[in-house]
This record gives C-alpha cells, sequence and structure tokens, in this order.
C-alpha cells in the first residue's frame, strides 16, 4: 500500500489570505479535519485551520500567505500521510486503495482495471477494459469483495450487468 493517500484536490483559492477551496475525495468532508499536514505538489504544508460546507473544504496552510500563492496550488491532488488518516470502517476503502484494482468475476474473469471512483451517493466506479470505458455504482450485490494488497476487486457478474453502462452510451 502507498504511504500517502489522496485526499482531495485543490480547486480554487478562497479569499485573498491564502485559503485553498479542496474537494474532498473521502466519505465524510469533516474527516478533512483530523490531517494536521498534507502535501500538495511534493511539499509538504502544517494545516492551520480547516472548516467545512457541504459541498467543500477549505484549509488555510503553512508558507500560502496570499491568493497569489494560493492560486498556484489549483488542479492539485492534496494528498496525507496514511498514518494520519482516521481508522476505516470494516468494509471501507480509501479511493487510492480502489484505484489500479483490477475488476475479476466471482469466476475469475477477468474484466478490466478501475481507473477512478467518482464519489456520489453511492460512489460510480470507471473501469476501463477491452479498449472501452464503463461506469457502475458501488450498489448493494455489485462488489463481492475487495483484496487491496493484491489489487483485485471481486465483482457479481450477473449483478454488475445490471447496473453497468458503457461511457457515451446513452
Amino acid at each position: 500500500m502507498r504511504e500517502t493517500i489522496v485526499i482531495g484536490e485543490v480547486l480554487k483559492p478562497q479569499g485573498i489570505r491564502g485559503e485553498v477551496k479542496v474537494r474532498p475525495l473521502l466519505d465524510d468532508i469533516a474527516d478533512m479535519r483530523a490531517f494536521r499536514r498534507v502535501f500538495i505538489g511534493g511539499a509538504e504544508y502544517k494545516v492551520l485551520s480547516c472548516r467545512s460546507d457541504a459541498q467543500a473544504a477549505y484549509l488555510a496552510l503553512s508558507g500560502v500567505a496570499d491568493r497569489n500563492a494560493a492560486e498556484a496550488l489549483r488542479g492539485k491532488a492534496v494528498e496525507a500521510l496514511r498514518a494520519d488518516a482516521p481508522a476505516l470502517e470494516e468494509g471501507r476503502y480509501y479511493i487510492v486503495d480502489i484505484v489500479g484494482c483490477t475488476a475479476v468475476t466471482e469466476e475469475g474473469e477477468e474484466l478490466g482495471v478501475i481507473e477512478d471512483v467518482l464519489p456520489a451517493h453511492t460512489d460510480i466506479y470507471v473501469l476501463r477494459g477491452g479498449g472501452r470505458e464503463y461506469l457502475f455504482p458501488a450498489a448493494d450485490g455489485v462488489i463481492a469483495d475487495v483484496d487491496v494488497e493484491g489489487k483485485r476487486l471481486i465483482v457479481d457478474k450477473k449483478r454488475l450487468g445490471e447496473v453497468m453502462v458503457e461511457q457515451g452510451k446513452a
């Protein structure tokens, strides 16, 4: 497993004092408050303050004193040490642990690789296989098991077929 996990993405500067607006990649935005330091673009920043609303977190970071410094972080991933992350409940995983997993049916048929997880009420998984891209929700019964160490996502083929759509198809 990676030592760091991606916990968000810098969307834009917020105000004139260097605060950044972050799209969290965590189930609970409030979990952003657990991190005392983050890494953006390879640099370490101490989190001076964190507040949130229903859609975003707002971070004040050491060394980011004005809007121009915050603007330089736009679009970059916000990472944190896995050791600093709140413990997850049984059956919960960080997105960074799912991306790159090979999707396999319970019978062992390889379907492709999970390229992204789009946060939503029910996360949407992006699967690339056979030169095509598919989307499917992490709905009940679709994912049978996750093997983080083996980078495998085991799915129920029948249930997956009921909910998966090809990207770009209506």
